[in-house]
């Protein structure tokens, strides 16, 4: 052992002492209320949905494990990683909006492994109680304790970042919380990790700088090389466009007009006239400008705090190639490095690990995007049965902010938000028609497919079923 470890694992039992000391001064009881004693969205209630995949990235890596965990009223979900053995880590923060927990106490730099998890969440701000959630869930299994006066302390680190999953893009405020966050780490398992819209990644969306507004999930990624093994995980939420290494955009709903094998380079070199009225057609009420991509690189190899932060460092830098552009006043992006330090000996320098390591992201960030909803085929439709009518016809709550009226008149259906926000594109003004699509359901034709369905003898709305699908009521 060091002196400087000596010196800071002093400093640290020092400092946890003094707040210990200090923590019954701080306390203020709050009694409960009529009003803060129930959650608003009920969220204690709905069903847990663990490592739900569609695609999946595999690899050998028996050290760690990741479990996810997903609400699909929402839909949002979170993401943990959890290592078998406590490691090092550093962290490099880019973007201008990023929500991170105990990212400061990282950057100190101390030179022992002390990290238990990293967790990504959904939720914006909110979502950040899945961290400290899972650091919990290690204390109460067993795993940590409060032990802070040892020479080797046994408190849990847990770190992590979220991702902006509100706004526009869905009409409800569900977040992923304590009890999801500790289920997700408690079904964690090794050599498995979901592609796509699952986890954290859940309602991600990517481009909506350019108006695109693709969905958007997580991605992951695994190369050996002899005994050197990197791993690359991603939760792609960003405001830039993700790009392939032909330069192509990888998902975007393009306006009208736009060149069929449109390439980013012709966005970005014709801004600020790409994003215009007439060239992108894009629309400034649906495209969300809070996003954030939040990364995790893992090395086998043997790295000091200084080497591994160069790594995160390097490997960040690289994602400008893969996301453009990156790093905005409106992306919250962080990446995590982590070393197992299970190779000794440094086979490979800091500059050509990283060259490895950030080819490996960039094909993590190409795996996070799913398929992409395309839009409901119009119907030869003929005038409205009367009970096709009766069964959609209504007020129908999404949320406490989010409601629809459906109406019908001369054998057509409209809709027009009642609540106190737009329902995807839909307004206050004036109802917008429903027109007839394949399969019995409607939609309203647009750059952003909506597809609207009523189901059978229910008194629900379903809008964009599927992976993102938003469901209401009837009041």
């Amino acid at each position: 052992m060091t002196a400087n470890t000596k010196i800071a694992r002093f400093a640290r039992r020092t400092l946890t002492r003094l707040m210990a000391a200090g923590a019954t001064c701080a306390m203020l009881a709050v009694p409960a209320t009529a009003d803060t004693a129930k959650p608003l969205d009920n969220q204690e209630t709905l069903p847990l949905v663990l490592n739900k995949s569609d695609r999946t990235m595999d690899f050998d890596w028996p050290l760690l494990h990741v479990g996810t965990g997903e609400y699909e009223d929402g839909p949002t979900g979170v993401t943990v990683f959890h290592f078998q053995k406590r490691v090092l880590v550093q962290v490099d923060v880019r973007g201008g909006g990023p929500g991170t927990v105990n990212a400061p106490y990282m950057d100190l730099g101390y030179d022992f492994p002390e990290l238990d998890t990293i967790v990504f969440s959904g939720g914006s701000w909110y979502g950040l109680e899945s961290v400290t959630a899972v650091a919990s869930a290690l204390k109460d299994d067993g795993i940590r304790d409060g032990d802070a006066f040892s020479m080797e302390p046994n408190i849990a680190m847990s770190v992590g970042s979220i991702i902006f999953d509100f706004g526009s893009r869905r009409l409800n405020e569900i977040y992923p919380d304590k009890r999801l966050a500790q289920a997700a780490f408690r079904a964690a398992k090794p050599g498995a990790f979901p592609l796509g819209a699952r986890g954290a990644g859940r309602f991600a969306k990517s481009g909506g700088f350019f108006g695109c507004n693709a969905f958007s999930g997580q991605g992951g990624a695994f190369k050996q090389v002899g005994d050197l093994k990197i791993a690359a995980f991603v939760v792609a939420n960003p405001y830039g466009v993700i790009t392939d290494r032909d330069g192509k955009i990888a998902a975007c709903y393009k306006a009208k007009g736009w060149p069929k094998d449109l390439k980013t380079a012709e966005l970005m070199q014709d801004f600020p006239e790409s994003r215009k009225e007439g060239w992108t057609g894009g629309d400034a009420e649906t495209a969300s400008a809070k996003n954030t991509t939040i990364s995790l690189i893992v090395t086998n190899q043997k790295l000091t705090p200084p080497e591994l932060k160069r790594l995160a460092v390097q490997v960040h830098t690289s994602m400008g190639r893969g996301i453009q552009p990156f790093a905005t006043q409106f992306d919250g992006d962080v990446l995590y490095a982590v070393s197992t330090a299970e190779v000794e000996g440094a086979p490979y320098g800091s500059p050509d690990l990283g060259v490895m390591a950030s080819e490996v992201m960039w094909d993590a960030i190409l795996a996070s995007v799913p398929e992409q909803p395309k839009a409901a085929i119009l119907a030869k439709g003929s005038k409205l049965q009367k009970a096709a009518q009766d069964n959609a016809t209504g007020a129908y709550e999404f949320s406490r902010f989010a409601s629809l009226e459906v109406t019908a008149k001369d054998g057509k259906l409209f809709a027009r938000a009642v609540g106190k926000r737009p329902v995807y594109g839909i307004g206050h003004e004036e109802a917008v028609e429903l027109q007839a699509a394949a399969g019995g359901d409607y939609t309203v034709p647009g750059r952003y497919p909506l597809t609207i369905h009523f189901p059978a003898e229910s008194d629900t709305i379903v809008l964009n079923p599927g992976n993102w699908q938003q469901v209401g009521k009837r009041k």
